[in-house]
């Protein structure tokens, strides 16, 4: 069998699948559909400082090819996780990723310097690329300027593996990317969701509370193997891609444009096990391409 592992800044993965943030709940969730230690590593759902309610419902709705939410990152905040939700995760057969998120960049920087504390969680993925809450998040991913001041904030006060989430939602962004690997990022994971809306046309109103949510699935994923392309030729640390990735061969297009790594998101909500099913046929695709590992492939299109 080819070798499948992979390494993010020093951070060693079994294999090159993570579950993306908000599709996976805490892992635990999954234990009795499939077998967490065939798994790379799993981002847990949206932590910040303060407990957050969300949005108000509805928020989420299907759309060709992808669906809508605007959850708001609804969590009970990161004391919280610390207390009651680590103790149960922190001896899971796999790597164990935090996504962290804030309003503001004291926000960001003292949920991020309560992560480093715990011993068991060997990264954080930060995102900056929300765009479905209503202060925050997003704002500080859509600008070099607004990225960079984040990314240093964490970085003064988190000492692991650093992974920043990036927006779509942007003009250039490569220059982004640029800008948080100058500031400090280990490693960057994109894309984020795309601004998208729908439209009750019976009821004349939007179906999403905020109107607006952030669009995932297979809709998106040509947008995503763009955006890694791009970002991988203009970065040298690490690339992780997500976006619509729903099987195998759709993997493999986001190792070629240059991910080191991916997460799998949407399918999740589709077939619990897709993350394994997926990770397995990465192997029988390399197997079968004659490749005896990963980076055998790895940016192989220029």
């Amino acid at each position: 069998m080819a070798n499948i592992c992979t390494q993010i800044a020093g951070l060693q993965l079994r294999n090159p699948v993570l579950t993306a943030s908000g599709t996976f709940g805490y892992g635990t969730e999954f234990a009795d559909l499939i077998n967490l230690a065939d798994l790379g590593g799993i981002i847990v759902k949206g932590t910040t400082l303060h407990p957050r309610e969300g949005n108000d419902y509805p928020r989420m709705t299907e759309t060709p090819s992808g669906m809508l939410n605007c959850v708001g990152l609804h969590n009970k905040g990161v004391e919280h996780f610390c207390q009651h939700i680590y103790p149960k995760i922190k001896e899971l057969p796999t790597r164990v990723i935090v996504n962290v998120s804030g309003s503001t960049i004291e926000d960001y920087a003292a949920c991020a310097a309560r992560i480093d504390a715990l011993d068991r969680i060997p990264a954080i993925e930060l995102n900056i690329s929300c765009p479905n809450v209503r202060q925050g998040g997003m704002a500080f991913g859509v600008t070099c300027e607004g990225a960079a001041s984040v990314v240093r904030a964490v970085r003064e006060v988190y000492h692991k593996t650093l992974i920043v989430k990036l927006s779509p939602n942007v003009t250039n962004i490569a220059e982004i990317a640029q800008t948080v690997e100058d500031a400090g990022a280990d490693a960057v994971s994109l894309i984020n969701t795309l601004l998208g809306m729908a439209i009750d046309i019976e009821r004349r109103c939007p179906r999403l509370s905020l109107a607006t949510g952030g669009l995932s699935g297979p809709a998106i994923r040509p947008v995503a193997v763009r955006c890694v392309w791009q970002v991988a030729k203009a970065v040298r640390i690490p690339v992780i891609g997500l976006g619509g990735i729903m099987n195998a061969d759709d993997a493999i297009e986001f190792f070629m444009a240059g991910a080191s790594a991916i997460e799998v998101g949407t399918a999740n909500f589709i077939d619990p096990t897709a993350s394994v099913r997926i990770a397995k046929g990465i192997n029988d695709w390399l197997d079968s391409h004659g490749c005896h590992s990963l980076q055998e492939i790895v940016g192989c299109v220029s």
